[in-house]
């Protein structure tokens, strides 16, 4: 009697399965806990300028987040940034060059969506902080978070923008972009890394732009701040065993009896 045939089909699927189930076993769950209390600063008391009149972000319009008094610091929101009329400050409103009001540079809300935070990078330049906790020290953290470089309305010139980042005692940069007058740089996303000493650091963005005068504001804008444990180093590792048992299976599968 002749031995059943059996379809390399069979054979095919059989391996993918005992692959897929390798590679599924070699993915140790992750912690994706944001510690960032409302980093898309969705939260709010309504767009204007941080600390204006000497009161803290808490109040005046947002949560969670502090900055201030001197800070030369704004929330906007989806449609304020470039309507004409723009945001409330201490030295009359203030809007961003947008289609909105004359530039067609794509400025627009950030892939987060809704409100976004920007910072005056060279004219009463401050920082805007939130307190952290939860953390457990020694651990490494990925924190990550939207970004780009735009201007004020009714001034011109070139600009450059950069966020300096610190997380307890250790201080992270973005690279520096470049601006051209009137323009908008585009959102970027970016992930920085940090090892935390205590559980509760604090957490701190710094806008630094140039040219260093009030002629030319450069604005560093924020959005979608995320501070998650990074994975495990050995999740890697893992994955890489997975992915090398996946001939081995196929061979064993194909060796004749």
């Amino acid at each position: 009697m002749s031995k059943p045939r059996v379809s390399k089909n069979v054979f095919a699927s059989t391996s993918g399965c005992i692959a897929i189930t390798l590679f599924t076993l070699a993915m140790p769950a992750r912690a994706t806990t944001n510690y960032v209390q409302n980093g898309s600063f969705s939260t709010t008391s309504g767009p204007g300028q941080i600390d204006y009149d000497g009161q803290t972000l808490a109040d005046w319009t947002n949560t969670d987040w502090n900055g201030t008094q001197v800070g030369y610091n704004f929330l906007f929101s989806s449609t304020d940034f470039d309507n004409g009329t723009g945001v409330g400050g201490d030295s009359g409103n203030v809007q961003l060059w947008g289609p909105g009001n004359g530039s067609n540079n794509g400025l627009g809300p950030s892939p987060d969506g809704g409100n976004f935070v920007a910072d005056d990078g060279a004219y009463e330049a401050s920082d805007l902080t939130q307190q952290i906790s939860g953390l457990t020290p020694g651990l490494q953290y990925e924190l990550s978070f939207l970004w780009g470089g735009a201007q004020q309305e009714g001034f011109n010139g070139q600009t450059t923008e950069q966020w300096e980042v610190t997380l307890g005692s250790q201080t992270e940069y973005t690279q520096t972009l470049t601006d051209p007058s009137n323009g908008f740089t585009g959102w970027e996303y970016v992930t920085l890394d940090f090892i935390p000493t205590v559980s509760n650091p604090l957490l701190s963005f710094f806008a630094i732009g140039t040219p260093v005068t009030p002629s030319e504001p450069p604005f560093v804008l924020l959005d979608g701040v995320n501070l998650e444990q990074a994975p495990e180093p050995g999740t890697f590792v893992l994955i890489g065993v997975g992915l090398l048992g996946v001939p081995f299976v196929r061979r064993m599968i194909r060796k004749p009896r």
